[in-house]
């Protein structure tokens, strides 16, 4: 950990242009239920750094729970530390500019009111999505109304990426982003200090207006409210579809998530697409190029901002060259044979890089982004023909176990190597033996215990976070999926509602069965065909008129509520009503809960 731990200006700069805070920080539902507490994580981190968190990791944390309303600059404010991203707001000529209202309806509410307290009633005349990711837009419905006639802008292709990652796979997504936001761990100094990019994630409503003005190009330039915005495409960066933007009349410089006081994800742990390293590093350096030097402050949808034009400059070009030289320093090394596992082991960051703060992998790290850089380039299969067909983990467990010479000397062996200080293969060991024989007492409390002092000692909250829940898992209290993307689905294309549905499909039970359903949609004028074949559910546009077992006519709004309650009852219909229900009799729904680190 070579940078200073008495270096304090990122504290300086977290607390510049505070103007106030929600008091007490606690966000609430409609039933009284808390969705997100600030104060919590300000009392938890407050004091010296204790046995159980890593002291670098302790130093991000303190700084990620400083929140509340920020000055940026003048007419720019944030809202901070009271969701996982930040919410900024840029006043126009008659209203405020809304850059990513955060994950939950009611935190973005809080956050609105706590700056029109200060700012005054004015009306918010736009929102913007920087990019695709739910803590980016889940609350929009706390800044505006569902019917809202103001523009919507985000980066071209938004919709699309923003379902793939949130509906499509949004059950195991979120359940995933539990373990690595530590959802169900108390906040504590041996429980949960924050995620690195912030101190925490909402739980409240999540909703998402599509987009009503896409950003298709670098330097496309609009005015909003008087507001000159001039945008930069970044797709590919940290989400599929991302832009910054840039603010001449402020001298400002929104770098979204391309650019935060950290190393970031290449690959979250979370699951998503793989990020391309190359082009991220690219894009920031066609930033500095472009914006830099028209710049006095540049501040982004996490962390504090940077101020001065110099120090912008040496910032960006940092996190530049720290995406850069993990690609290539990766690719190197994979032509030299080395597979992602080796890598990882190898590569050091410059002295040059690591001796800055924010270049620290407190929500990304450098052993999990070589490996994504690695599956990028080369895929899941590391070239050994021994890897290409391995059993799945209880089979594989059993097997293990049975080569050690059975449960109790595989936890003998574990214990070994954990005494030793060898916690890695001391986890290996003893999660073979709990899959091998879930109810060994011996087998569990040691993995617990063992996954326990993997995550008090992690840099990177998200690793930390990972190895408690995981270690709670253990223990039987597994904690149900608290987020929901159901919230997102009245902004669903037709063709996106029905992929909705056709990844629902138990395949198994649906080989033999056949159905067809023409859809007529009165509001649009469009067709739809839908048939069952094979366990696949087939549908596209269509405007033949082929014969269908059942003829629905109605509008998209409807097709919502049909879902919704399984049935067409109260629709135009010709054919067998029972086809749709009989379609849905063949769905599943996501699993609220599954576990990870037990069978």
């Amino acid at each position: 950990m070579p940078a200073d731990l008495d270096d304090r200006r990122d504290f300086d700069d977290a607390n510049r242009g505070f103007l106030a805070r929600l008091q007490p920080a606690q966000v609430r539902a409609e039933d009284g239920s808390v969705v997100y507490d600030a104060d919590v994580f300000v009392e938890t981190t407050d004091g010296p750094c204790p046995d159980t968190v890593n002291p670098s990791l302790w130093r991000q944390s303190q700084l990620t729970a400083i929140h509340g309303l920020f000055e940026v600059t003048e007419g720019i404010y944030q809202i901070r530390g009271m969701d996982l991203s930040n919410m900024t707001l840029v006043e126009g000529d008659t209203g405020v500019i809304v850059i990513d209202p955060l994950i939950s309806a009611e935190v973005a509410a809080a956050g609105l009111a706590l700056y029109r307290g200060h700012r005054g009633e004015r009306a918010v005349t736009a929102v913007l999505y920087t990019h695709s990711h739910i803590d980016h837009f889940g609350g929009v419905l706390g800044v505006v109304d569902a019917d809202t006639d103001v523009p919507i802008i985000a980066p071209a292709h938004f919709m699309d990426h923003a379902v793939s990652e949130n509906v499509y796979a949004g059950g195991a997504m979120l359940r995933r982003g539990m373990y690595y936001t530590g959802t169900g761990l108390p906040v504590s100094a041996t429980g949960v200090v924050g995620v690195g990019l912030g101190a925490a994630a909402s739980t409240g409503s999540v909703g998402l207006l599509a987009p009503t003005l896409d950003i298709t190009h670098t330097g496309q330039e609009e005015t909003i409210d008087g507001v000159r915005l001039v945008f930069q495409m970044t797709p590919g960066t940290e989400a599929p579809s991302e832009l910054n933007l840039h603010l001449p009349g402020f001298r400002a410089l929104c770098m979204a998530e391309n650019a935060t006081h950290n190393l970031h994800n290449i690959l979250t742990l979370r699951g998503a697409e793989v990020r391309d390293a190359r082009n991220w590093s690219r894009y920031i350096a066609e930033a500095v190029e472009l914006f830099v030097d028209d710049s006095d402050v540049a501040f982004a949808s996490h962390h504090w901002p940077t101020w001065g034009t110099d120090a912008i400059r040496t910032f960006l070009t940092e996190q530049r060259d720290l995406y850069l030289y993990l690609h290539d320093q990766t690719l190197r090394m994979l032509n030299q044979g080395y597979v992602g596992s080796e890598i990882a082991e190898r590569l050091e960051v410059p002295p040059g890089l690591d001796s800055r703060w924010h270049t620290h992998g407190y929500y990304g790290s450098v052993s999990h982004n070589v490996k994504a850089i690695y599956q990028r380039y080369l895929g899941w299969y590391d070239g050994n023909p021994a890897h290409l067909w391995q059993h799945p983990p209880e089979a594989a467990a059993q097997r293990y176990v049975s080569a050690i010479g059975g449960i109790d000397a595989t936890v003998a062996k574990a214990q070994e190597f954990a005494d030793a200080g060898d916690l890695r293969f001391a986890a290996e060991l003893a999660s073979h033996a709990v899959f091998a024989e879930p109810g060994h007492g011996g087998a569990t409390s040691l993995l617990a215990d063992v996954l326990t002092r993997l995550g008090y000692g992690a840099e990177c909250a998200t690793w930390r976070n990972c190895f408690l829940l995981g270690a709670q898992e253990v223990h039987g209290e597994a904690v149900p999926t608290q987020v929901s993307s159901a919230g997102m689905a009245t902004a669903l294309s037709v063709t996106q509602l029905f992929d909705s549905l056709a990844i629902r499909i138990e395949g198994r039970r649906a080989w033999d069965d056949s159905l067809s359903i023409r859809w007529q949609f009165t509001d649009s004028g469009e067709a739809y065909r839908m048939e069952l074949s094979n366990g696949a559910l087939v549908h596209h546009p269509t405007v033949r008129s082929e014969p269908a077992d059942l003829t629905v006519s109605l509008t998209r709004a409807q097709l919502l509520g049909a879902i919704a309650r399984g049935s067409t009852e109260g629709l135009q219909v010709e054919g067998d009503p029972t086809v749709f229900s009989r379609l849905l009799s063949l769905t599943e729904e996501p699993a609220a809960v599954f576990t990870m680190v037990t069978p």
